[in-house]
Formats: C-alpha cells, structure tokens, sequence
C-alpha cells in the first residue's frame, strides 16, 4: 500500500472546539442567508417568515442536541450512520451512510458551478468551467493535506461569512433606526398591506422548506466528532454555541430585511447568483452608501460555495470510509494514510463528483435529475438521527444504565426527536405539493427522487442480509465500531 499504511487505521484528532463550531456554522450560513432568505418574506410576510424559521430552528436545536448526546458518548466517523447501524437497524444504517456520500458528492458539482458563475461576475469573458475546477482541485488540496487543514480553511471562510452578517446587522439596525440610509423606517413594514402574515399557514409550511435547506449542514458537526481532539468536550459546546449564533443570525437578518424591504418588494424574489446586486444584503449595503457593496458581497458568497465545496468533500468522504469500515463498501476505501486521511476514499469521491459535473455538458436534464436525487437526502439524514436517539436512550436505560452516566444530555427527550421526526416528514411530504396538483409526474419525479432510491438502498440491504430491528436489550453500546474505537479521556 502507498502512503504508508497505518495499522490501526485511526483518524487525526486534531480539530478544536473553535474549529467544530465554525464548520458547524459555516455550513449552514451561505446562499440560503445572502440570497434566498428574502423568498421566505416575499412568500409568508415578515411574521410568518420568522414563526417559520423559529420553529425549524428549535427543531434542528433538538436534532443537534439528539447527535451531540450519540457523538460525545460514541464519537465515531460515521455519525448517524453508524448510530443507526448500532441503534436501530443495519439496513437503516446502510442506506443513510450511501444516501448521505451521494447527497454530497452530487452537491459539491452544483458549489463548484456556482463559483464559476459568481467568478464571471467579475471576469465575464473567462469560462466559467475553468473557475470551477481550480476550486475542485484547491478542496481537493485542503482535505488531501491534514484533517487540520480542513479545519483551519473552514474556521477562517466560516469567519468572513459571521464578520459580513454582523456588519450587515449592524448597518440594518443603523438604517433602521434612521443613523444612516435617511429617515428611521421602524417597523412600518410589519403592517404593511397584509403583513405581518401573508398566505395563512400554507404560506408558512412552505417556508419550512425555504429554513429546512437553508439549516442543513448542522449536523457536520457530528461527522467531525470521529476527529475531535476531546469530543466529549467540543461536541456540546460546539452545537450550543453554534444553534444559539445560527438562530440569532437568521432570524435578526430577516427581522433587519422584512424592516427595510417590503414583502413586496420584487428584489426578495432573487434567488439567482449570477444577480448580487438584488440580493437583500446587497440593497441594504447600498442603503447605507457602500458603493462597493456587490462586489463586496459577490466576494462573501464566493467564499461561502467554496466553503460549502470543501465541508461536501469532507463530509462525503469519511462517510465513504465509514462504509468502508462498517463492510457496506470496498475495504480500500477504509485504509487511512500516515497524516490520517482517508485517500482512497477522497480519490473515489472526487471521481464520482467529476463524473456528476461532467453530466451538465452531456446534457441538462441528466444533471437535473442528478440533483434532484439528491434534494431531499439532508432531511431524510434528519430523520435517521432523530430515530437512532430514541432509540439509543431507551436501549440505554433498557439495559441498565443511568442518564448520570451521560456527559451531555439532549433536551427535551422524548419530545425532541419525535418532534424533529414528525416535522422532517411534513417537510419531506410537502416539498411540491403543486406538482400533484397539477400532475406533473417529470416534476414530482425530479423532486421525490430521493425517496425511492432510499427505499431502494433499504430493502434491498433488509432482504439481501434478512437484517432485523435490533432488540433495545441487545443494542450494542459499547464505545467502538469495526475498525475504529474511542475511549474518553479523563477529567
């Protein structure tokens, strides 16, 4: 074997509490912040927007708190996927950890196309495609060299994005108030027309699809516990810290823009990259007089699709190796290099991300449909830590032990996960509801797409291997998978 093979096989633990928060927040705070956030007031009014985004936020505050109770007792590379593997069923366990590889290995594609289309804004007669791939082999670079540069790189892009959100805050609180921008606007647009809620509760229910996408990248946080320096430690201070920020940022962003912009105002309707300059952030910017503001905020959104690239190859990959490491995928994907770095399993999924880029020039539609797959795996991943925590509690005290005996509690069990499990499904079910109405099956196909290929990955795996629900008395709880261990460190 090439690269000097480790005989334990063992990641790096190298990455800090400081870094575990920001991948955890950087991976939620980009597009769906700077661009798309204005859609959710456009369709719901300023109040519904922010009822709709409080309640997907405490609902994924009960996801991360679910995970961070799993990842700080067994913190494994796998996450949920071997959680569930462990907890719940193999065939759950196998069908999350490929379903979970091919959301981000067909995401990564769609970031790496972006940084194209944002580059051209600066550059409009260079192919985009050329930008594209410069930043599929610099992500290639950053988790080819060290877990740690990895972690370092999405501490400083994570950095950018919380320095722009909070001088937007800051401005829009100025405007607001009448410091800057010209006469104070209050809160006059809270009961403008039909604000503060447009649309009733249907309105309101299709913007938890808007905050669901825009939240997903949480539970990252539970991928890195496997290479976490003290992950009984880092973990839980990582998803307070980072559920508290991301709650605050969201929804004072859209309190800051609903108070500027009126719902009806067309600009919150933008959702394309390649148009900055109507992006809310960039029209309050311009508010207040920075004449630079679009390419200022072209700038952050560049960061953000390659910070966004980077945490997909990461997380792609040690869930490959996970596989690997479970036998749900070849052994050499499970082999780790002497700087701890799963390179086989890096190499395979930078060939499968290429291959789902090189799709767009064949032909769209294929591209389409690659994407659509993979729409609704971050909510179905959702739904695989909400289960596992259940059932880990219960086999927990099942067989004998005590809450006491757990260094961090998730909040609010057993409604926490039943919560998130029944508003995961809502959300997945609601996703196009106008493509039944109108029966447009191309549509319905693109958008559920994911759903049968889960089901697919499950059954087959369930009747190939006659796998069962594992009883709560014979739920593995001890502290280790195939191929990886972990033992806490002592106080």
């Amino acid at each position: 074997m090439a690269d000097g093979a480790k005989s334990t096989g063992q990641m790096e633990r190298t990455l800090e509490t400081r870094h575990l928060s920001m991948i955890a927040l950087g991976g939620t705070i980009g597009t769906g912040l700077f661009i798309a956030s204005g859609s959710a007031i456009s369709t719901a009014g300023p109040g519904g927007a922010l009822v709709a985004y409080g309640i997907m936020g405490i609902m994924v505050y009960f996801l991360m708190t679910s995970l961070g109770e799993m990842a700080t007792y067994m913190p494994l590379t796998g996450s949920f996927s071997a959680y569930s593997t462990k907890f719940v069923d193999p065939a759950l366990g196998f069908a999350l950890g490929w379903n979970y590889w091919f959301n981000w290995a067909i995401t990564i594609p769609v970031d790496v196309t972006t940084a194209g289309i944002v580059m051209n804004y600066w550059l409009p007669n260079v192919p985009g495609w050329i930008f594209s791939l410069t930043v599929m082999v610099l992500i290639f670079l950053i988790n080819y060299l060290s877990v740690r540069s990895y972690g370092e790189t999405e501490f400083w892009l994570a950095l950018i994005k919380v320095i722009t959100v909070v001088v937007f805050l800051i401005v829009g609180v100025a405007i607001i108030l009448g410091i800057m921008g010209g006469r104070p606007v209050g809160l006059s647009n809270f009961h403008y027309k039909q604000a503060p809620f447009v649309g009733g509760v249907p309105a309101i229910i299709s913007v938890f699809l808007v905050a669901g996408f825009s939240f997903q990248g949480t539970e990252l946080v539970g991928i890195t516990a496997g290479e976490a320096a003290t992950p009984e430690k880092s973990v839980s201070k990582a998803i307070h810290s980072t559920f508290w920020r991301i709650l605050l940022f969201y929804i004072f962003a859209i309190f800051v823009i609903a108070c500027i912009l009126p719902y009806t105002d067309k600009n919150l309707l933008n959702q394309d990259v390649s148009n900055i300059t109507m992006s809310p952030f960039t029209i309050v910017f311009k508010r207040a007089g920075l004449a630079f503001a679009a390419s200022v905020m072209n700038a952050v959104i560049l960061t953000a699709v390659i910070s966004a690239a980077n945490s997909g190859l990461y997380a792609s990959t040690r869930m490959l190796y996970s596989q690997a490491r479970e036998g749900y995928a070849w052994r050499i994907f499970g082999y780790v290099n002497r700087r701890g770095i799963p390179i086989y399993a890096l190499l395979g999924t930078m060939v499968v991300s290429l291959a789902a880029y090189a799709t767009q020039f064949i032909g769209p539609k294929a591209y389409n449909y690659l994407i659509g797959a993979s729409g609704l795996c971050g909510f179905i991943a959702w739904l695989g830590i909400a289960i596992s925590h259940y059932r880990f509690r219960k086999a927990f005290l099942k067989q004998g032990h005590t809450i006491s005996e757990l260094k961090y509690h998730a909040t609010g069990f057993p409604f926490g996960p039943v919560f998130a499990l029944v508003l995961c499904i809502v959300v997945i079910c609601g996703q196009n509801i106008d493509a039944f109405v109108k029966m447009d099956w191309q549509n319905i196909l693109i958008t559920y797409m994911g759903i049968p290929l889960f089901l697919i990955l499950f059954f087959y795996y369930k009747i190939r291997y006659k796998t069962h629900l594992i009883p709560l008395e014979k739920v593995d709880l001890s502290r280790r998978t195939k191929g990886e261990s972990y033992e806490p460190k002592e106080d």
